[in-house]
């Protein structure tokens, strides 16, 4: 009786997100994907290796299935979702550090990539950048010097880290972040680019500690919000979200990552249906070719 009463009392009181239909109907926005949970060997692994190499990537050996569909997933949706549009820049954010924006942006970077299409990986996140670790190239240079004209594109931008994806690491951490991406550099950059490649995704900082990904609205398709299963509560996500509209940013859904599922491991096992709020949730191999095709006419 005792334990039952400390449960309810943690229930209670536990405010973070474990039911992304919940933020679906709250916010009007779709869920992109989910992303399970590694196992807890896996993470326990993962934690010992060093800082230098991949966390947790798409082109790892020993990367899970369900991860691997979780990210398929969200590629279809985002393919579904920008198909016409002629501006096919992408930023993802979270509202706090921790919640695992930089590998789902580095993922869903590759993910496209092996669509056969032209990716661009950049990492914007000026601050504490992480994306020339996670694919183990140097930083000397990069978008900060690029920015400020003190490198060139050939030089900065890290050529075929796989297969059809580019990346651009931060470069030096510059003192003045937001003035850089909001800068007419930058802009001209992100144009000049988006001639180049078919999509660019763009790692930028959490929207609650600064306001950098909120500077560059106008020059991208819009944002996703990464948020972690039992980590991100309701009030940060709030608190996301008024700094979203106040910005009058365009917000393209959500991905929850290290989702726990109660059934076991298995990806089929849990699946959320969507109406309103959805863009193909669980879409079928057909569903993603189709838009595939329809990108690349």
């Amino acid at each position: 009786m005792g334990i039952m009463v400390i449960i309810f009392v943690i229930d209670f009181f536990d405010n973070t997100i474990k039911d992304p239909e919940s933020i679906a109907q709250k916010y009007d926005k779709a869920i992109i994907g989910e992303i399970q949970q590694f196992t807890e060997d896996k993470r326990k692994n993962r934690k010992k290796k060093h800082k230098t190499e991949p966390r947790g990537l798409l082109i790892d050996k020993d990367i899970p299935f369900r991860i691997t569909e979780g990210y398929k997933t969200i590629r279809a949706n985002i393919l579904f979702t920008a198909a016409d549009s002629d501006k096919k820049i992408i930023a993802v954010s979270s509202p706090d550090p921790g919640e695992g924006k930089s590998t789902s942006a580095a993922n869903l970077a590759i993910a496209l990539s092996q669509t056969g299409i032209s990716v661009l990986l950049i990492d914007a996140d000026l601050r504490k950048p992480v994306q020339h670790r996670t694919f183990k190239v140097k930083n000397d240079e990069g978008l900060s010097t690029l920015i400020i004209k003190k490198s060139s594109v050939s030089k900065s931008v890290r050529s075929s880290v796989i297969e059809n994806l580019d990346l651009l690491p931060s470069g030096p951490i510059p003192p003045n972040p937001s003035e850089l991406l909001s800068s007419s550099n930058f802009k001209a950059l992100l144009k000049q680019f988006s001639e180049k490649y078919e999509y660019i995704i763009i790692d930028t900082p959490p929207i609650n500690v600064v306001s950098d990904a909120m500077v560059m609205k106008d020059c991208i398709n819009g944002i996703i919000l990464v948020v972690r299963y039992a980590q991100t509560t309701y009030d940060e996500l709030s608190n996301c979200m008024k700094q979203i509209e106040l910005a009058q940013a365009n917000m393209l859904g959500f991905v929850m990552n290290d989702v726990h599922h109660k059934h076991g491991s298995s990806y089929y096992n849990y699946k959320y249906k969507y109406k309103k709020y959805g863009y193909g949730y669980g879409a079928d191999a057909s569903d993603e070719k189709k838009a595939e095709t329809k990108n690349a006419d």
